[in-house]
């Protein structure tokens, strides 16, 4: 089982959007778990799953609840979602009461380990205990980048918090929320690749079809296959399943 962390230090980059999108592209070939560690739960809601989640956070992480009681399915094959609920917002606190505090999220994945090729983590912004414990179980962290002068320096915060992670994990940024009618944003798309060698050429757009994702609450791909923004994030799904090597397996559930 690979597993796949979607963060940034910064908020509003189109995170959630993201993974989303990355665990539905990743589905069409791997059974995938999209695990919504933010509060907000906007992963849960766009993918129409409830949201509650028995015991809360607290019996989840505690051992109380087991993680495959807490994973619901969606509409679509092969792409389950460990929900988020209110109790997230206690999720730092919850890990701080708990032993090994920064391996609970690796430690509750284990546990399914067998079940799902393909894990993609939602992270909350921020540097954290949540956001410490994603980057110890992932082996990659995926960066979006809005075009502006700072967003060099968010994906340098966010490869100084990985430096100090003892995993380690590859980090992969690319440009999100792009207007091409901007010059600043050409410039970025332009410039960024060039001077960090962790950013890649995938662009994905500033277009109302990712923002219907909110009224759709589905995948791009799913209601608007042939857009730029659909085959960016294909493109992206693609880059991260080479940089993890991901396989299928044989069996399908």
């Amino acid at each position: 089982m690979k597993t796949v962390a979607v963060y940034s230090t910064k908020g509003g980059v189109g995170k959630t959007t993201t993974a989303v999108n990355l665990a539905w592209e990743a589905s069409q070939d791997f059974r995938v778990l999209l695990w919504d560690l933010d509060p907000q739960g906007a992963a849960t809601f766009l993918l129409q799953v409830k949201p509650k989640l028995k015991g809360g956070v607290d019996a989840l992480i505690g051992g109380k609840t087991g993680a495959a009681k807490a994973i619901r399915s969606t509409r679509y094959e092969r792409l389950d979602v460990l929900p988020a609920d209110a109790s997230y917002r206690d999720l730092d606190l919850v890990f701080d009461h708990n032993k090994n505090s920064v391996e609970r999220i690796a430690k509750l994945l284990e546990t399914i380990s067998s079940d799902y090729d393909v894990v993609i983590l939602d992270c909350p912004p921020g540097s954290s205990l949540v956001a410490e414990n994603a980057l110890h179980a992932a082996e990659l962290i995926v960066v979006p980048l809005v075009p502006s002068p700072l967003s060099l320096r968010s994906l340098e915060q966010v490869t100084e918090f990985v430096s100090e992670s003892a995993s380690a994990p590859q980090v992969v940024g690319f440009l999100s929320m792009v207007d091409r009618r901007k010059t600043l944003h050409r410039a970025a798309v332009r410039d960024l690749p060039r001077s960090s060698s962790t950013v890649t050429n995938i662009v994905v757009p500033s277009s109302v079809v990712i923002e219907r994702m909110g009224t759709e609450r589905a995948p791009v791909g799913v209601y608007a296959p042939r857009t730029e923004a659909a085959h960016a994030y294909s493109e992206l799904w693609v880059r991260v399943q080479s940089s993890i090597k991901a396989k299928q397996r044989k069996h399908r559930h």
